[in-house]
């Protein structure tokens, strides 16, 4: 495995982990594809420093009850979302001197064994030793933005997860109903902030005073 690595590269085949290489002897160039899935833990046994030794991707890959979670790839909508908010996020936070705004894929630990990667994130300058080169901790502000095949995850599975970690605000933005959520965390458990959609502004009660409107986020 590791010469293979080492004269190839590593790509998602099927969501199977396979390594792409070359071997010449200046006669015959082939190319292999070898299958490297059952050199990894079989599913429900992987753990933290399994998924840390996976090579790099720029593939949203979330760890949760000991198996890989995958999901496709963004669309041009998502991204172009994901890209608006997070601009003036940014640019909020960094007038403001609040504190760290990231983009994912960036992993964040909600608690041992549980890695999740938010397409937005905000860490408060009080809590900038959650922040590491490889892993964060809990943020204290994250976003979702909806997609077909993470919309029950984003929803059920991340919103008990994120309260539980303690997250204090959790942004869900829908390009299909074009509406922003907005939910803050109340003795343990998410309130609704508020729902606001098309000629509305969305607000923010962590990051006090930041307003969006839904029209720039969610365009088309």
């Amino acid at each position: 495995m590791s010469y293979l690595a080492h004269r190839g590269s590593w790509e998602l085949n099927g969501g199977r982990w396979v390594v792409k290489a070359k071997a010449s002897d200046n006669v015959v160039e082939a190319e292999l594809a070898v299958e490297v899935a059952e050199l990894w833990p079989p599913r429900g046994q992987w753990t933290e420093a399994d998924y840390f030794a996976l090579p790099d991707t720029n593939r949203f890959v979330e760890l949760s009850e000991g198996e890989l979670v995958m999901p496709p790839h963004p669309t041009h909508t998502h991204q172009l979302i994901v890209l608006e908010l997070a601009t003036r996020i940014r640019a909020f936070v960094q007038k403001q001197n609040l504190g760290t705004v990231q983009i994912g894929p960036l992993p964040i630990r909600l608690w041992p064994g549980k890695i999740r990667e938010p397409d937005i994130l905000f860490v408060a300058k009080e809590h900038s030793d959650r922040i590491g080169e490889q892993v964060y901790g809990p943020p204290d502000l994250v976003v979702e933005v909806l997609s077909p095949s993470t919309r029950r995850t984003d929803r059920l599975e991340k919103t008990v997860e994120y309260a539980q970690a303690g997250v204090r605000e959790y942004w869900i933005v829908d390009p299909y109903g074009r509406t922003v959520e907005v939910f803050v965390l109340r003795e343990g458990a998410y309130e609704l902030l508020g729902k606001w959609g098309e000629g509305e502004e969305a607000r923010s009660e962590v990051l006090a005073g930041f307003r969006v409107a839904v029209d720039e986020v969610i365009k088309g």
